[in-house]
C-alpha cells in the first residue's frame, strides 16, 4: 500500500488524471453546443470554422481562469497546451454537429 509521502512524489497523481476526464467532456459539450449554433445560424465554409475556434478559446480560457486560478500547469500534465487542444475528436463532433443541424434546419423541401 503506498504512504502519502509516495502518492506526492509520483509525478502523475492518478485521481487527478482520472478527474481530468471531466475537462474532455466539458470539451466535447462545448464542441457540440457550437456545431448546433453554427448550423442553426447558416454558417457556412470559414464562419463556422471562426466560430468553433472562438468556442475552444473562450471555453479554454473560462476554465483557465475559474478553474485551474491562472496555473493550467498546476492541474494539467499538459500545462496550457492541453488545455487549448480542441483534440481531434471534438473537430470531428463540430463538424458532425454542424451539418446535422444545417441540414435540418436550411433544407428546402
Amino acid at each position: 500500500m503506498a504512504t502519502p509521502a509516495d502518492t506526492s512524489a509520483q509525478l502523475v497523481f492518478a485521481p487527478n488524471v482520472l478527474h481530468n476526464q471531466a475537462l474532455n467532456s466539458v470539451k466535447f459539450l462545448s464542441s457540440c453546443f457550437a456545431g448546433a449554433v453554427a448550423g442553426i445560424l447558416g454558417l457556412e465554409n470559414w464562419l463556422g470554422f471562426a466560430l468553433f475556434i472562438a468556442s475552444i478559446i473562450s471555453t479554454s480560457f473560462i476554465i483557465y481562469a475559474v478553474n485551474c486560478r491562472g496555473k493550467p500547469a498546476r492541474y494539467l500534465p499538459g500545462g496550457l497546451g492541453e488545455l487549448i487542444n480542441p483534440g481531434q475528436d471534438n473537430i470531428f463532433t463540430f463538424i458532425l454537429v454542424w451539418t446535422l443541424f444545417y441540414g435540418t434546419h436550411h433544407t428546402r423541401v
